[in-house]
């Protein structure tokens, strides 16, 4: 199996590669085209400014090619908040995969949030013998309120959409490949879709 992991400048990639290897595949980081087109699944992840990261994204073309992509594709934390259609944070218009907007925690809670939450709601293959009320490990200032397209939901001031799904397209808020063994089992999920 080939697996892609989209490298643009703006993802936590090494702990994601460490974590494939750990359930026994290999990943190529890539920002080539072809090579992401050729692979059978694809990990677009994100750490950082979404405007900086959208920014990278159009000048590789990487911007036009992710939308048009058939095979499972998983966006993670920024890289999720990219599918959607716009981001608060630096007036990002995103990539339109997912039908929602991201929007700034209010100053109610503590931001970023950081640390380890619970998801529950949990609507997908992705979540293969996932229990709800696992705890799933996010930093993140900006979230996806409860759209149509939510797969799981998690609590911080409001509920909001914590896992994304249209199609081929999966996101998750949470960083999987930091979450343990819960999180390395819904990778695992992801790579057999």
């Amino acid at each position: 199996m080939k697996i892609a992991i989209i490298n643009y400048g703006a993802g936590n990639i090494q702990s994601i590669l460490f974590a494939i290897e750990r359930l026994g595949f290999t990943a190529v980081l890539t920002n080539n085209p072809d090579e992401i087109q050729q692979a059978d699944k694809v990990i677009f992840p994100g750490v950082g400014e979404a405007s900086y990261a959208m920014q990278k994204l159009k000048e590789s073309g990487l911007d036009s090619m992710i939308p048009t992509l058939k095979q499972p594709v998983l966006g993670i934390c920024l890289g999720m908040q990219l599918m959607c259609n716009h981001s608060e944070e630096g007036n990002t218009e995103g990539l339109g995969i997912f039908d929602a907007n991201v929007i700034r925690f209010s100053t109610n809670v503590k931001v970023p949030q950081m640390g380890w939450n619970q998801i529950y709601n949990l609507k997908s293959p992705l979540f293969e013998g996932i229990n709800n009320n696992e705890y799933m490990y996010l930093v993140h200032s900006y979230y996806v309120p409860n759209c149509n397209e939510a797969i799981a939901n998690t609590n911080y001031d409001v509920e909001y959409t914590s896992a994304l799904q249209k199609n081929n397209f999966y996101g998750t808020q949470f960083h999987p490949e930091k979450s343990g063994d819960v999180g390395e089992q819904i990778l695992g999920n992801f790579l057999k879709l």
